[in-house]
């Protein structure tokens, strides 16, 4: 039994959709659960629905006839013009809740209405994929994944009671898995005891799958991309970026922690504890091995790069000078915990306190004004975060060069530097 994960781009249309299928018929065990990730750009899309809901400025509705507008010409392309198909029903009925909820006055928080509302992007895609796989002639089942991923109320970073949750996937998905269907699902949502919807924060359908082989101790999970596998860099900005054949689950997690793209950051640990080994290949090239990540004792790598961009390096004193003791910094740390930002560099003076922190608005805001009441605060916008893993003097001067660096952190394997 495998897990395989498709992304957003792997489905943005209807010949990408037929490409997964064919990869599914083709590659694909026959107990397969399959994770699959909003189309294209629809949950950048959903955002300005939801944006536009929250301000009443009268362009939501507007704003999701783009996204039902693009699921109905690949349902056309994919399945023809007769809108009497079940196809046809299944995306109209969620549209219809969408819209529904656009017609009530936007009172709750920002948060909770925004995992209401984004989750269609995954249940159109998955309706899509499913029904398709059908058409082809591969028995498949679709599943709400809100049925079977239990977390507590944190909207948009929903955290997952993995007791529940187990017993959950197992009891759900099991018996579809025997009676021989490949079972179609979302990525990046879960549900709450009340019958809520949240998310597993930003890009984390490569999490719902780790969630779902851990609770199915499946033998292996793919993740398909549009890359050949893990590179030592991103081919976009690293002209000679190198494929990494192998890597180990401390590797992976090194790499993820520091900004790495390509995995979530939240996907290894459900794989290593049931030693399940993870796979992340071409969609475009499906026969191609890409890269393994298992128990592996490889320990030479070229430089590793990871460039974390949108990012605002806070300056945090204390208004007397008084000096920067543990009392400080628990303030300032149980306030980061508090708005669930995430530290990706940070440095402490006598009486300043430097932290280099993803640029999120929603997050940013609050802590700000939450910190403001004790401290001073100036605030550094429109930086790089670099890190380079096993670097080399080399590495980091073409990978700096014509930048000014800010803030240095340097280990024995790794360098941190925020440059602009």
């Amino acid at each position: 039994m495998e897990v395989y994960k498709f992304g957003g781009a792997s489905v943005k249309d209807a010949e990408a959709i037929k490409n997964v299928a064919r990869i599914i018929a083709d590659h694909g065990p026959e107990q397969l659960v399959v994770v699959v990730s909003a189309m294209g750009k629809t949950t950048n899309a959903m955002e300005r629905v939801i944006a536009a809901y929250c301000k009443e400025n009268g362009e939501a509705q507007a704003a999701f006839d783009v996204v039902k507008a693009s699921h109905l010409a690949t349902c056309e392309a994919l399945f023809g013009a007769d809108t009497s198909q079940q196809v046809y029903e299944d995306l109209r009925e969620v549209f219809d809740q969408v819209e529904s909820r656009l017609l009530l006055p936007p009172k709750a928080a920002y948060n909770f209405i925004y995992d209401q509302i984004v989750c269609a992007g995954e249940l159109l895609s998955t309706i899509l994929v499913a029904a398709y796989l059908n058409k082809e002639g591969v028995y498949t089942h679709w599943q709400d994944v809100r049925r079977c991923i239990l977390t507590d109320n944190t909207y948009r970073e929903g955290k997952v009671n993995w007791e529940v949750t187990n017993a959950r996937v197992r009891k759900v998905l099991r018996p579809h898995l025997k009676a021989g269907a490949r079972v179609v699902t979302q990525g990046f949502l879960g549900g709450t005891v009340e019958a809520f919807t949240t998310t597993l924060g930003r890009e984390g359908s490569d999490y719902t799958a780790a969630i779902l082989a851990n609770c199915l101790d499946a033998e292996c999970m793919s993740v398909w991309k549009d890359v050949p596998g893990i590179l030592n860099g991103d081919p976009r900005l690293v002209e000679d970026a190198e494929l990494l054949h192998q890597l180990s689950y401390h590797e992976a997690i090194e790499m993820t922690y520091y900004g790495a793209k390509v995995i979530h950051p939240k996907t290894i640990k459900p794989l290593h504890n049931k030693q399940i080994p993870l796979r992340v290949r071409s969609f475009k090239h499906p026969s191609e091995e890409g890269t393994r990540i298992h128990e592996s004792s490889q320990t030479e790598f070229p430089p590793v790069v990871v460039f974390n961009k949108n990012q605002v390096l806070i300056r945090i004193t204390t208004p007397d000078l008084s000096y920067v003791m543990e009392d400080t910094l628990s303030d300032i740390y149980q306030a980061l915990a508090k708005y669930n930002i995430k530290t990706n560099l940070s440095q402490n003076g006598s009486v300043s306190f430097r932290v280099c922190v993803d640029d999120v608005a929603y997050k940013i805001e609050p802590l700000v004004e939450d910190l403001s009441e004790e401290y001073e605060l100036e605030l550094t916008r429109g930086i790089e975060l670099i890190t380079i893993r096993h670097y080399s003097d080399d590495a980091v001067d073409r990978f700096t060069k014509d930048k000014e660096i800010l803030l240095t952190q340097k280990g024995k394997k790794n360098i941190l530097m925020v440059v602009r």
